[in-house]
């Protein structure tokens, strides 16, 4: 098809993956997607499930369903029938397999994942196809469910971060006057456990496909095993599921417990008792005025997940005061003398310290520049989580504790040279700084954490909805400035992402952290194109496909 493919185009024709009008396609969805918000806030939800089906029912939402599953971190891993979307026919012919007629959901493979306290979690694979299903749907499903969500609700959400719970917390916490106690809470099994009665009388999405992915199954070991509870873990569809499953709990509690004289959501502060909550997935934490203030809040959040087929895990709920501190998503929160410290926990420190050693000892005879490109982006990572938090410290003793086991790294490799030679060999001066570990030639030194500037992040505001647009020039500013101080170190990448207005020039979609990008050379290397900026673009992966499979067809920016 030499022209491109409308928002429209009839499913009787096989398109040509790479000639899709991404833009209209996805203008189209963000405009129904506006439509069922608007319809929930006017309390027509007759209309909001009209606007479903025509959202599932579009060959933009399909389309993009297929790209979503097909360039996300399991592109290349298959389910029960062993089939992967790798190439553009294979997704083109998945378009048209994407109806509701004859549908039937595959049984999972479930693969058992360990988890740090040495038990095992599983996790269940879709099929491309179930998983690309179930993205369609999710378009539908994700504008009511930011409608109805709980303000403090920050996991598995748009726009939501885990640095957003932090904030929350402090806020809650972080006052002289205060509250003192702090109910933390763990759902056992929150996944596996739903109740699925529950889940098809109050989930606002095709309840025929919602009941044949819950009761789909999965195969472990070649044997089939039925599924009576729970949502599939693995399934893309799956965290959303288990939001509105929790979302409601901050409402109870603020029906229960008096809210402050203004009834601000924005605040959240229940003045009388100092109930505060603040979620992320099936953790969360209440704050209370006292510890009996809080036995009353865990015998309500006990009702309430009763009825959802969800229990608490006795071992991880318990009621702490401030000042022995409290762990909570790889941060401890503690008051010092009164004063609220949020750092890196101990377990967290631990934890990211054992990758590095692991990497380090599986590569003793790896070249040092390897050994460095596999080390930095653990310690970037972990110090980019951590830049909001009270880290500094932390920073500078895992920096010392990396040293120290690179140093062994390298001692062990020349047992006869002299301490002097092997410092010379594998440690650098730059600048003010000596003993940085980096090779002779190559491009990168190892990243040193504690250069990593502390940053304070701004909370997203409670009422903030990506769908609803009249929130689209918050959203835009938040993340030019997360963008900005991401790239930071990339000078380059910082101007490219600017002159492009922060969008992709081929979809015209944002590009942020979470969709990634590629860079693109307009004239590329083997042409004698260089690395000046006038010769770079950022593209989203799926985008830069596109324009190596047209060419010169493809217009991009000049600088």
């Amino acid at each position: 098809m030499n022209n491109a493919i409308a928002a429209s185009a009839p499913f009787d024709l096989l398109v040509n993956w790479h000639d899709i009008d991404w833009v209209k396609c996805h203008k189209q969805i963000s405009k129904l997607q506006t439509r069922v918000v608007k319809a929930i806030q006017s309390n027509n939800w007759r209309m909001a499930k009209a606007l479903q089906r025509l959202i599932t029912r579009s060959f933009s939402g399909k389309v993009l369903a297929i790209k979503r599953v097909t360039e996300n971190h399991g592109k290349k891993t298959a389910g029960v029938d062993g089939i992967t979307w790798s190439t553009p026919i294979a997704k083109a012919k998945a378009v048209l397999s994407l109806t509701r007629r004859g549908y039937k959901a595959s049984p999972l493979r479930r693969v058992m994942i360990p988890k740090k306290n040495g038990k095992e979690r599983p996790l269940g694979i879709p099929t491309m196809k179930d998983r690309a299903m179930q993205a369609l749907h999710l378009f539908a499903l994700n504008p009511i469910a930011e409608c109805t969500a709980d303000p403090n609700s920050y996991g598995f959400r748009p726009g939501r971060s885990t640095a957003d719970a932090r904030e929350q917390c402090f806020i809650a916490l972080g006052k002289t006057n205060s509250a003192q106690w702090v109910l933390e809470g763990d759902i056992k099994g929150c996944f596996d456990n739903i109740n699925h009665q529950w889940l098809l009388d109050n989930i606002p999405t095709d309840k025929v496909l919602l009941q044949k992915w819950l009761q789909a199954g999965f195969i472990y070991k070649n044997k089939l095993f039925p599924t009576e509870s729970g949502t599939p873990q693995g399934g893309i569809i799956s965290p959303t599921l288990a939001n509105l499953t929790l979302d409601g709990l901050e409402c109870e509690l603020r029906k229960t417990f008096t809210m402050n004289s203004k009834g601000n959501r924005s605040s959240q502060q229940c003045s009388k008792h100092m109930v505060n909550f603040v979620r992320y997935a099936d953790d969360f934490i209440i704050t209370g005025k006292s510890p009996e203030i809080l036995v009353k809040v865990k015998s309500l959040v006990e009702n309430f997940l009763t009825t959802r087929g969800l229990t608490l895990e006795p071992s991880k709920t318990r009621i702490t005061h401030i000042a022995n501190g409290f762990d909570f998503l790889g941060w401890n929160f503690r008051k010092y003398n009164g004063k609220l410290l949020i750092k890196p926990s101990k377990a967290n420190v631990s934890a990211i310290l054992g990758k590095i050693r692991e990497v380090i000892k599986g590569n003793k005879t790896a070249k040092q520049e390897d050994l460095v490109m596999q080390l930095n982006p653990f310690i970037r990572g972990w110090a980019n989580y951590h830049h909001g938090a009270v880290a500094k410290k932390t920073f500078s003793k895992i920096d010392h504790l990396i040293w120290q086991s690179l140093w062994k790294w390298a001692v062990r490799r020349h047992p006869n040279k002299g301490r002097r030679w092997i410092k010379d060999r594998y440690f650098r001066s730059i600048g003010r700084r000596n003993w940085v570990f980096k090779a002779d030639k190559a491009r990168d030194a190892l990243v040193i954490a504690s250069d990593t500037k502390i940053i304070r992040h701004i909370k997203i505001k409670g009422d903030a909805n990506p769908y609803d647009p009249q929130w689209d020039a918050y959203f835009e500013d938040r993340i030019g400035k997360q963008m900005k101080a991401n790239l930071a170190d990339h000078p380059k990448l910082q101007k490219i992402w600017g002159k492009q207005t922060g969008k992709c020039p081929i979809c015209q979609q944002k590009i942020t952290l979470e969709t990634v990008w590629d860079i693109h050379h307009k004239k590329p290397r083997s042409e004698g194109g260089n690395d000046d900026i006038t010769n770079l673009v950022m593209l989203h992966p799926n985008c830069h496909r596109q324009v190596h499979n047209h060419g010169s067809e493809v217009e991009l920016p000049a600088f």
